[in-house]
């Protein structure tokens, strides 16, 4: 019985000692970055330009309604025509997990 507790106590130090590494979940992030600002709703393109500046880069229009969306690296517009109709967070990290990409 000694040897069983002594490795179940030295399984605990070192699970105690090693760094725990837990994933960031995008949705988490944006709950916390809640009052960031970034494009509301609604806001027209020159708006959403004159107040951010230039994107990183803008897609062409697809679909119908025409849907397209501006990159700013830290946070992506979706507009509808020339409306916002949202704007989400980037993942900051390889290690952020959020939504999986539309195929």
């Amino acid at each position: 019985m000694p040897r069983f507790s002594s490795f179940v106590l030295g399984l605990t130090l070192i699970s105690a000692l090693s760094p725990t590494y837990a994933d960031t979940l995008l949705i988490e992030r944006q709950e916390r970055a809640q009052g960031v600002m970034h494009p509301a709703k609604g806001m027209l393109k020159s708006q959403v330009e004159q107040q951010y500046g230039a994107p990183v880069s803008k897609s062409d229009p697809v679909g119908q309604p025409p849907i397209s969306k501006w990159d700013y690296g830290s946070f992506t517009v979706y507009f509808e025509n020339d409306h916002v109709i949202t704007s989400v967070l980037n993942k900051s990290s390889a290690r952020e997990q959020g939504p999986k990409p539309a195929q």
